[in-house]
């Protein structure tokens, strides 16, 4: 087995801010991302580490970890004994961990001559998985533009939590005023009772779906649970539900949670913490971080396991070197996948890791 890996650096349509920016300031034009590629013989599997400050994973970060990596130590065939020696290799880690579990269930579903959803027995229905396409946070004459760009979209996802948000819905309603919208206060609200007085407001506009992570993840799960049997909308939790070990405590904060492959550490976890989170009976939504088409690729196959998704971080940049699954009016298809098997993306020019 050989091992490759790239940081890749993804240029993005807009600036693009979420609450921790907005309040410091800040926002982003550029995210790098970590691209991986397992090879064993004639056999190539894909992988993709996301950046992300919030989980304290750096470019710098997951290179160190990735060159520990023993490519010696992982077998398309022994997947689960692959991602135990990863995580005796070093604890945490998620996002490089994430990259090598999606190559090598890439290789494996490869090897196996079909796509990653058959081999975990899920399978995938086209016409039926939709995506919402998300608007960062920004001036309101911005988020008026962004929200007609996005016309085509019929889920939009708004970021609040910052100064200035209830101005922003109003300048996104005057563009879509019927549009069904998921907001997302990514742990912007700091207090339960202004999480709630938030909540309320955002409760009058009937095309509002969900709330999702209102308040900070280190919130006690009292002022959670007061939260939840109080508010109008749905919650859902996002930085609070990192594995399957949190579904039962999830299962008192929240109505559904948003999982990450970035945050469980790939696909297999992913699977995991889906089914864990509805056992407890909780809703479930796949996310995504600002991605290529490798890494949302691997997310649209556990589809069948969740009520929403929100899988559109390619949609946000203007380089994504790979082609994948489509969204087309947001509808997340395989139907023009350009592979057969595996996650069904390849290269759009040339070799990304040349």
């Amino acid at each position: 087995m050989k091992l490759d890996f790239k940081p890749f650096e993804l240029h993005l349509r807009n600036t693009w801010a979420i609450a921790s920016d907005a309040k410091s300031g800040g926002g982003s034009d550029d995210i790098p991302t970590m691209l991986v590629r397992l090879s064993d013989k004639d056999v190539v599997g894909l992988g993709e580490a996301p950046r992300s400050s919030r989980y304290s994973e750096s470019v710098a970060s997951m290179r160190a970890f990735l060159k520990r990596v023993d490519p010696a130590k992982l077998s398309f065939d022994n997947i689960p004994g692959s991602m135990a020696y990863l995580e005796k290799l070093a604890p945490k880690n998620y996002s490089p961990k994430c990259a090598i579990n999606v190559a090598l269930l890439d290789g494996a579903a490869r090897k196996a001559g079909k796509p990653i959803y058959d081999l975990l027995g899920l399978g995938f229905s086209e016409k039926k998985h939709l995506t919402s396409f998300t608007i960062g946070i920004d001036s309101a004459e911005v988020i008026r533009q962004k929200t007609l760009e996005a016309a085509c979209y019929p889920v939009l996802k708004l970021k609040v939590g910052a100064p200035g948000e209830r101005e922003n819905v109003a300048a996104l309603r005057q563009a879509a005023p019927d549009k069904t919208v998921r907001v997302d206060a990514n742990e912007g609200w700091t207090t339960k009772e202004e999480a709630l007085r938030n909540i309320e407001w955002f409760a009058q506009d009937r095309h509002i779906e969900f709330i999702e992570q209102p308040m900070p993840a280190g919130t006690p799960p009292a002022d959670l649970a007061w939260l939840k049997s109080r508010s109008p909308l749905p919650l859902f939790g996002d930085e609070s539900y990192h594995h399957a070990g949190d579904a039962s405590l999830c299962a008192d904060c929240y109505h559904g949670v948003n999982v990450k492959l970035l945050k469980t550490g790939g696909v297999s976890a992913a699977y995991d913490a889906l089914k864990a989170a509805r056992k407890a009976g909780l809703k479930t939504m796949i996310g995504c971080m600002i991605e290529t088409s490798v890494l949302i690729s691997a997310a649209a196959h556990l589809a069948t396991l969740t009520d929403h998704l929100d899988i559109d971080g390619n949609l946000l940049v203007s380089n994504d070197p790979f082609l994948g699954a489509t969204a087309e009016k947001g509808v997340v298809s395989f139907a023009q996948a350009p592979e057969p098997f595996g996650l069904r993306v390849k290269s759009r020019n040339g070799d990304p890791f040349a």
